[in-house]
Parts: C-alpha cells; sequence; structure tokens
C-alpha cells in the first residue's frame, strides 16, 4: 500500500503480470493531484484479494494475466464489486477485445501503446462515469445499437467465438493440454473437448491438430502486437 497524505486522490488499484509496467503506471498516476495508485496485483487471484483490502475506487486490469485470464477476472469484479469502473489497458488489438470486455463489465478500453496522457484521460473518464474506447471502437458499436439499423455482427472468424470458447483457444494459443485449460478454467477435460469442436467448426478448421497450429500462430502474432 502506498502512503498519502491527501485523501481526496481517487484510489487505482493496478493489474498487470508485468512489474516494469505496473511501475511505469504507478509513477504516472502517482504525479497526479488527484489521483493515487493504492496497491498492485499481477495475478487475478491477488487482484480479488487486494480489491477486498483496498478499497480502490478505479481497477486498471490487463487481459493476459497468469491463470485466470483478465476477462474472468473482470466479471468476477463485476459480480463482487458491481459499482466498481475497471479500466482494461492491453497491447491486444481493440477490434477483437473490445467489445468483449465491455460486455463482460469493464467500463474502458485503451491500448498499451497510446501513451500515458490517454491513460490519464481513460482514467479520470472512466471515474467519472463515462465509458472510454476509442472513436473507431465507439462508432462501431453506436452502429450497432442504432435503432435504424438491423444489428449484424460478423459470425465469422473469431468473432463469432463465445467468451469461453475464446478464453480456450487463447490457452491452446499458450500451448496447453486439454487437462492443463480445464484447471485453469475450472472445467472438465470432457467440457474443454466440447469448447474445441465448437471453435473448429467456427473457424472451419478440420482436425484437432490443424486447430492447434492455428492457435499457435495467432498466439504468436498477438505478442508482436
Amino acid at each position: 500500500m502506498r502512503n498519502s497524505a491527501s485523501k481526496s486522490r481517487r484510489k487505482i488499484l493496478i493489474v498487470d503480470d508485468h512489474p516494469l509496467t505496473r511501475r511505469g503506471m504507478a509513477q504516472l498516476i502517482d504525479q497526479q493531484s488527484d489521483l493515487m495508485v493504492c496497491g498492485e496485483a499481477g495475478t487475478a487471484e491477488s487482484a480479488l484479494g487486494a480489491v477486498e483490502s483496498l478499497t480502490p475506487q478505479l481497477v486498471v486490469v490487463d487481459i493476459t494475466l497468469p491463470g485466470k485470464p483478465g476477462l474472468e477476472l473482470i466479471k468476477d469484479l463485476k459480480s463482487s464489486n458491481p459499482n466498481l469502473p475497471v479500466l482494461v489497458v492491453s497491447m491486444h488489438d481493440e477490434s477483437l477485445y473490445a467489445e468483449r470486455t465491455l460486455r463482460a463489465g469493464a467500463r474502458g478500453y485503451l491500448m498499451k501503446n497510446e501513451g500515458g496522457d490517454r491513460l490519464l484521460e481513460g482514467i479520470r473518464a472512466v471515474l467519472d462515469g463515462k465509458v472510454f474506447v476509442s472513436p473507431a471502437i465507439s462508432s462501431k458499436i453506436l452502429d450497432e445499437l442504432s435503432g435504424g439499423r438491423t444489428r449484424r455482427r460478423d459470425q465469422d472468424g473469431l468473432s463469432g467465438l463465445t467468451d469461453r470458447e475464446f478464453e480456450v483457444f487463447q490457452f491452446i494459443g499458450q500451448g496447453l493440454t486439454t487437462r492443463e485449460i480445464g484447471e485453469h478454467l475450472h472445467m472438465s477435460a470432457k467440457t474443454v473437448e466440447t469448447h474445441r469442436l465448437h471453435i473448429r467448426a467456427k473457424l472451419g478448421l478440420k482436425s484437432g491438430p490443424e486447430l492447434i497450429k492455428y492457435a499457435v500462430r495467432w498466439s504468436g502474432v498477438q505478442e508482436l502486437i
């Protein structure tokens, strides 16, 4: 926990598995007169404990976390602390992740390469009760919700996967076995295999090895973003 003489500064918890990233964010935030970092966490499990003990007013979350994925953490926070806002700050392409995180309960999505000024802008916007996304994502969401148009979603490719299927797909790309995926997501091996079959069908892949190859290649591309 960090010390601060000012009670007017709003408290932020940073959840990211890279210590240097957390430190950089913390230094930037702690320089602000209206904001302070009350704590840091490197996993979803430690983040849930920190929320209870530190009572932050905002949680900044990365999507890629060891063990339980960031998407599951957002859902857990929404369930246990429905009034606690979450801002996602991630390296991953917002076109694939932003809507998923918003549906899970986050109030904003920001890519890490957007810089410190945008991070502070996003933090303040979400703390003030606003939704914070890029103009492109905002336009897409408004277009889908427009009463004057028929709502259409692309059901092909990764956008057609459910959140759970997408999580299984990510773990496949990381090289985890069916048993290991089940342990991470607290489900049986049979359920994981069912998700694998659904993923293959939606992606138009004919075999398990083809799915693994596709997921590993996709995961490698994400690491370069």
